[in-house]
C-alpha cells in the first residue's frame, strides 16, 4: 500500500482502500492468536444495560403508545464495562477501573464482571450518585420502543478522582496497552486521562472519544470518534470519502494525537496518520443492533495494537470485529474464533 503524509501535503494522493492482502491474512490470524494472555488497563464509564422485553399487540387506551407485555428481562455491561467484556472474550486479561453507586445496579455490574472473569476490585464506590443504568423497553423484534437513563453525569472530583487515577497508576505497572472509554457519565476527566498519559510510555493508548473532552486527548495513540463526532468536532459534513479525509486530518490536529480512526457506519472506516490514510469498507453483513459496537472497535483495536499489528491492521480486525458484534442483539463480545473465521 503507498504511504501518504497525514497533514498538509503539497500533492495529495488518490484516495485509498486499505484491504488487506491475501497473503497477510496468516499473520491476521497469528496477531488474532497473540491476543491470549495480555493485560490491558481500561478506565471509564462503567454502565449496566438492562433490557425488558415482551410483545406488542395494541395501542394504550389512556395515551398513544404501545402497550409491551413482559416477556423477559436481560441485563448486559455497558459502556466502559463491556469494553472490558469484549477484551476478555478476545482473550485478555484486564484491568478495569471506574466508578459505581452504593445500588443494586453496582452489585449487578459485579455479578456480570465476575461472570465473565473480570475483577472488580478497581471500581471506586460513590455513594452519592447512582451507578448509570439504562432500562430500554423492546419488542421481541428488537425495536426499542423506550429508554430510561439512570444517571448523574457530573464530573467526579475530590477523594473519588484521586481513588481513579491512583487505581490507573497501579494497574498499568503491568499492562500491556491502556483505553479510555468516554461516554461523558463523569468517571472521565481531565486528571485520570493525563493520569494515563504520563504513564503510556511506549504503549498504545487509545480514546474512544466525546467532543467536549477533545482537548483533553493530546497524547494519545490512537482516537476513535463516530462520525456524528467527527462532524460536530469540525464542523465539517461527511458525506464522501474526500470529506473524510478531511474531516479526520482536522480532528487529528485539534486532538493533538498521533491516529484517528473515524467509524462511519456502514461506509466503513477512516483512518489517519503521520504516515498513511485510507478508506476501509465495512465488512457486509446483516444487521441486528449497533448498540457498544464502538466498544467492540476499541477493544479490539487496542488489544491488536498490543499484540504488535500495525495501526492499519488493527483497523481492518476491529473493522472484522464490527461487522460481527453489529448481527447481535445489545451490547455483545466477539470471540478470538469468531475474529479469525470471519478474517478467513
Amino acid at each position: 500500500m503507498a504511504r501518504a503524509r497525514c497533514a498538509g501535503a503539497a500533492s495529495r494522493p488518490a484516495v485509498q482502500t486499505v484491504i488487506l492482502p491475501p497473503f497477510e491474512r496468516g499473520r491476521a490470524a497469528g496477531i488474532v492468536a497473540r491476543f491470549a494472555g495480555l493485560r490491558i488497563l481500561v478506565a471509564g464509564d462503567i454502565m449496566l444495560d438492562r433490557f425488558l422485553v415482551g410483545r406488542v399487540t395494541r395501542i394504550s387506551p389512556e395515551a398513544p403508545v404501545p402497550v409491551v407485555r413482559f416477556d423477559s428481562e436481560h441485563v448486559r455491561l455497558g459502556g466502559a464495562a463491556n469494553v472490558a467484556h469484549n477484551l476478555a472474550a478476545l482473550g485478555a486479561r484486564v484491568s478495569l477501573v471506574g466508578v459505581v453507586g452504593a445500588d443494586r445496579a453496582a452489585a449487578a455490574v459485579r455479578d456480570q464482571l465476575s461472570a465473565a472473569n473480570i475483577g472488580a476490585e478497581e471500581l471506586v464506590e460513590d455513594p452519592a450518585r447512582p451507578t448509570t443504568e439504562k432500562v430500554r423497553i423492546v419488542t421481541d423484534r428488537n425495536q426499542q420502543v423506550a429508554r430510561i437513563d439512570y444517571e448523574h453525569d457530573h464530573e467526579v472530583g475530590g477523594e473519588i478522582e484521586q481513588a481513579l487515577a491512583g487505581h490507573v497508576r497501579r494497574c498499568a505497572a503491568d499492562a500491556h496497552g491502556l483505553l479510555v472509554s468516554d461516554y461523558l457519565k463523569g468517571a472521565v476527566t481531565r486528571r485520570l486521562i493525563e493520569a494515563m498519559v504520563a504513564i503510556k510510555g511506549p504503549r498504545p493508548l487509545v480514546v474512544d472519544p466525546k467532543v467536549p473532552h477533545l482537548a483533553c486527548y493530546a497524547g494519545a495513540t490512537l482516537v476513535t470518534p463516530n462520525l456524528h463526532e467527527t462532524e460536530t468536532a469540525t464542523h465539517r459534513r461527511i458525506r464522501s470519502d474526500d470529506d473524510a479525509r478531511a474531516a479526520a486530518r482536522q480532528f487529528r490536529e485539534q486532538a493533538q494525537c498521533a491516529s484517528v480512526l473515524v467509524t462511519r457506519g456502514e461506509a466503513g472506516m477512516w483512518l489517519c496518520d503521520a504516515h498513511a490514510e485510507g478508506s476501509i469498507p465495512a465488512v457486509a453483513r446483516e444487521v441486528a443492533d449497533v448498540t457498544g459496537a464502538g466498544d467492540t472497535v476499541a477493544a479490539t483495536l487496542v488489544l491488536a495494537l498490543a499484540a504488535g499489528a500495525t495501526l492499519t491492521e488493527a483497523a481492518m480486525l476491529a473493522n472484522h470485529a464490527a461487522g460481527i458484534v453489529v448481527g447481535k442483539f445489545g451490547p455483545a463480545t466477539v470471540t478470538a474464533e469468531e475474529l479469525t473465521e470471519s478474517i478467513s
